[in-house]
């Protein structure tokens, strides 16, 4: 019961995103899919971003898949989908960075803080790879770095609060 649209952008090959996804639906109260080009953004669903496609947000508020060049040495990557985020929601915009290795995210994240939205980092502790979230936290004024099982609850605080823009 969350009222807001989750895109999820993995750093994963091609095919497995579909498996994760599939997955993730099945132990998840959201409705989690692989995106495809032209996907409806709604509340409550989760979106992946399939391997090898970056995702963005079109003109019209769909999901739009491509495979421009890779940045950060990935594709997908979180930078591109973040920045499209800001570019329809700016200020209701949450970037979450979660465990991995290399800088992908940091970019967005700071986008993000510009716009006025909100950033979250995975903690330390429960982080397998810290290095995507220590380089937001470095580079970014980040509003909460929390363990992995307090993320999906601050999220749902956040989203639910009625007013726009957020509160915090």
């Amino acid at each position: 019961d969350i009222a807001a649209s989750i895109l999820v952008v993995q750093h994963m090959r091609e095919g497995y995103t579909g498996l994760l996804a599939k997955r993730l639906n099945e132990i998840s109260e959201l409705d989690v899919y692989e995106a495809g080009d032209g996907a409806e953004i709604c509340p409550g669903v989760a979106l992946m971003a399939p391997g090898n496609y970056h995702m963005i947000i079109g003109d019209d508020g769909r999901i739009v898949i491509n495979q421009d060049p890779k940045e950060c040495n990935v594709r997908p990557c979180a930078n591109i989908t973040m920045e499209s985020v800001v570019d329809k929601y700016g200020s209701n915009t949450i970037g979450v960075i979660l465990t991995g290795m290399g800088d992908d995210g940091t970019r967005g994240s700071q986008v993000i803080k510009q716009a006025g939205g909100i950033v979250i980092a995975q903690d330390k502790d429960t982080s397998p790879i810290f290095g995507m979230p220590a380089c937001v936290v470095k580079a970014v004024e980040v509003d909460k770095v929390l363990p992995i099982d307090k993320i999906g609850q601050e999220i749902t605080r956040l989203c639910n609060i009625k007013s726009s823009p957020i509160k915090r």
